[in-house]
């Protein structure tokens, strides 16, 4: 099962999901896994309208990391339509278990992503490095075996 992930930047702002689980604060993508007969990049627009009720355009996929076998996508995309923060995915509307934590839709200013716990850490250095010298012209392909 892969699973893909949208990047959508906005007036030098990328969209995050702030998560607060485990007295831990942290950030991500949005995104999730494949519904069975997606793409990937189906699943990045149906995961970006979930949790953050933005309809995306997809622009181009940017990487895919291996983490222990499991393919994962992340797509370049811009925001279409919706509107930011109206999320009805079980994650943002409240049902899922306590314990799972919160899902808090941000925009964070891209000069901060160095600064916050943004995971995974590969692309959290991707997106450094890309506001210091813009995003790489071929897909970056990294793996991870830990």
């Amino acid at each position: 099962m892969f699973r893909a992930r949208a990047i959508i930047i906005r007036k030098q702002h990328i969209a995050l999901i702030k998560r607060q689980r485990n007295g831990e604060e942290y950030y991500v993508l949005p995104g999730g896994g494949m519904e069975p007969g997606e793409t990937p990049e189906q699943t990045a627009i149906r995961e970006s309208r979930e949790e953050l009720g933005l309809t995306i355009a997809i622009e181009r996929l940017l990487a895919k990391i291996t983490f222990r076998g499991r393919e994962q996508y992340y797509f370049l995309a811009r925001a279409t339509g919706g509107h930011f923060g109206t999320g009805l995915g079980p994650e943002m509307t409240g049902k899922y278990p306590p314990e799972r934590g919160t899902y808090t839709p941000v925009w964070v200013p891209l000069h901060e992503v160095g600064r916050i716990n943004l995971f995974p850490p590969s692309i959290a250095e991707l997106m450094r490095t890309a506001s210091e010298r813009g995003w790489p012209e071929n897909v970056v392909e990294i793996r991870i075996d830990e």
